[in-house]
């Protein structure tokens, strides 16, 4: 496996710039189509939210997989190539690894600790999935990633390391508007983030909650969920009037939360409003920050106030984290590493057998009279002391091949016996093994 990762996130590029990334619906399945039709790539996966957007692939060669993911990402966003450029990151083999393994583990969201990305990276593998854009490597990759998350989530306190972004925004509502429980909440939308949004103002001690939604069967399933009310997206402007709090979450690229129905729902209005955009692109137009009474925070803003960048205090957890990261990485590495050389010991203990039954071909033809007990166990030992042999240097090289120079071993071997791991009955016997 030789996997490659190209992206940008709120690390890299402007809030701005990600906007005109970012990718979702069709135009994500687009993507990652022309991605894994690409020469270069062997198997491929899209993460899009809104604080990265990121291709995985797996790739024959870095420079040519590096020039047609940046060209893709630049056509399919529509932003000249030089301008995307100097704000992607490319990682390669170990530090892709590395690199998925911290971002499913939170350390690299814009609040620290974070769970909702785990989510969002099995929603991208179950995406390459049901296309058939992912097979085995990136599959394991992926699957090996999530476990670590996991367990970043579980065994250490990374959780309280950086409320998500919700709860962070509810923070700075409480600044505004006061305490938070008793006001009238409006969420914009009905997918996951809105979802979150809703369960953490319920937490929050919110009981007021409407959900507006363009579909209205998923405004009311959500509604139901948090004991709230479910509206259609027409309704939107009555009830924008009568909130205390807004969220929207809708990112479908048009702004669902214009300056005239803000206008409007201020008309005569004497208590502010607080405006959350949680959307890539944008829900809510800027220009409502004019508004007297009206305060809109979104992911600009966030990330100029430079929002999850401290670790608040939770340093320690922060490192026990990293320390889960290393491990799982390393481990990860050795079990490739070892599968590396699983071919080559198949090539060998297939080549042994080989060499054992026709010699046991041979003893039956020059002594045809040979008892049919005696041939047995003559067999029998002869298999048994080949296999003895093999054992301990087989063994060896799968320990060798842990090691980060352990694929000389493996060729070693193969130069040694003059071996084919490529081989028909090498490949069939480790399709079994595995």
């Amino acid at each position: 496996m030789t996997m490659l990762i190209v992206g940008l996130s709120h690390r890299t590029a402007p809030v701005a710039l990600l906007e005109r990334v970012t990718v979702s619906g069709d135009a994500l399945l687009k993507l990652l189509h022309d991605v894994r039709q690409d020469a270069h790539v062997s198997e491929a996966m899209v993460v899009s939210t809104c604080n990265r957007v990121e291709l995985y692939a797996d790739v024959d060669k870095f420079h040519g997989g590096v020039t047609a993911l940046t060209d893709l990402l630049a056509t399919h966003s529509g932003v000249p190539q030089e301008q995307l450029t100097r704000h992607l990151y490319v990682h390669y083999e170990e530090r892709a690894v590395h690199h998925l393994f911290s971002v499913a583990c939170g350390l690299d969201s814009m609040v620290v600790g974070e769970g909702q990305i785990l989510g969002q990276i099995r929603t991208a593998l179950r995406t390459a999935q049901h296309e058939g854009s992912v097979g085995p490597n990136l599959n394991e990759l992926v699957q090996h990633a999530l476990r670590a998350g996991k367990r970043a989530h579980s065994e250490t306190g990374i959780d309280r390391a950086g409320a998500s972004l919700v709860g962070v925004g509810l923070d700075l509502a409480g600044r505004v508007l006061g305490p938070i429980a008793g006001r009238r909440a409006l969420v914009v939308g009905a997918g996951s983030m809105s979802a979150l949004s809703a369960a953490t103002l319920v937490r929050a001690g919110v009981t007021d909650i409407v959900i507006a939604n363009r579909t209205y069967e998923r405004a009311v399933r959500l509604a139901e969920t948090v004991g709230g009310r479910a509206v259609e997206l027409a309704g939107l402007p009555a009830e924008l009037a009568g909130a205390d709090l807004v969220i929207s979450c809708i990112g479908a690229g048009n702004r669902a939360i214009t300056t005239d129905l803000v206008r409007a729902a201020m008309d005569g209005r004497a208590e502010p409003l607080f405006l959350l955009d949680l959307a890539l692109p944008h829900d809510v137009d800027p220009g409502v920050r004019t508004f007297p009474g009206v305060t809109l925070v979104d992911l600009d803003s966030m990330q100029q106030a430079g929002i999850g960048v401290a670790d608040g205090g939770r340093g320690a957890e922060i490192d026990a984290v990293r320390a889960i990261v290393a491990e799982e990485v390393s481990a990860y590495l050795d079990a490739v590493r070892a599968a590396r050389v699983t071919p080559t010991v198949i090539a060998l203990r297939t080549r042994a057998a080989s060499v054992v039954e026709a010699e046991l071909g041979r003893l039956a033809a020059r002594v045809p009279e040979l008892d049919g007990k005696l041939k047995d166990e003559v067999a029998h030992m002869v298999r048994r002391v080949v296999d003895k042999l093999l054992h301990e240097p087989t063994v060896r090289v799968k320990q060798l091949a842990a090691s980060p120079a352990g694929d000389h071993y493996a060729e070693a071997l193969r130069e040694l016996f003059n071996l084919d791991p490529k081989a028909p009955g090498a490949v069939s016997r480790m399709e079994i093994e595995q």
